[in-house]
């Protein structure tokens, strides 16, 4: 699967719409946000069951000010709507790949949990 451009038009979308999202937030003017991109490209190629998307910080601020982006390279993994991992600062292809090993791995029964507790306290 190629990797999606996200911006404030498709983002929602996106991550209600899919189990499992990596979003990079990067900027054109930032050199190691530029260099991980391959490495970003070549995970998505290899984890097709998982959504990658990127996030241009200098086209859509209020996505990285939501999630309190403060520094790029920036990696947060959404999984069932929920970020269970973030990531700041320059990552290598065996880190990145790590993190998707762990992610996949991650106990998603607590976050269930809450979600539950919250719909039936509607």
């Amino acid at each position: 699967m190629s990797v999606l451009q996200l911006n404030k038009a498709n983002f929602k979308q996106t991550i209600e719409s899919h189990d499992f999202v990596i979003v990079d937030f990067w900027a054109p003017w930032c050199q190691p946000c530029v260099a991980f991109t391959p490495i970003f490209e070549a995970a998505a190629e290899k984890n097709p069951d998982i959504v990658f998307g990127m996030v241009n910080t200098e086209d859509d601020p209020e996505i990285g000010e939501y999630f309190e982006v403060s520094k790029i390279p920036g990696i947060l993994v959404i999984r069932e709507q929920a970020g269970v991992h973030a990531q700041v600062g320059e990552i290598g292809a065996p880190a990145l790949d790590k993190i998707i090993e762990w992610a996949r791995a991650y106990d998603m029964t607590q976050i269930r949990q809450y979600y539950a507790e919250q719909a039936a306290s509607k």
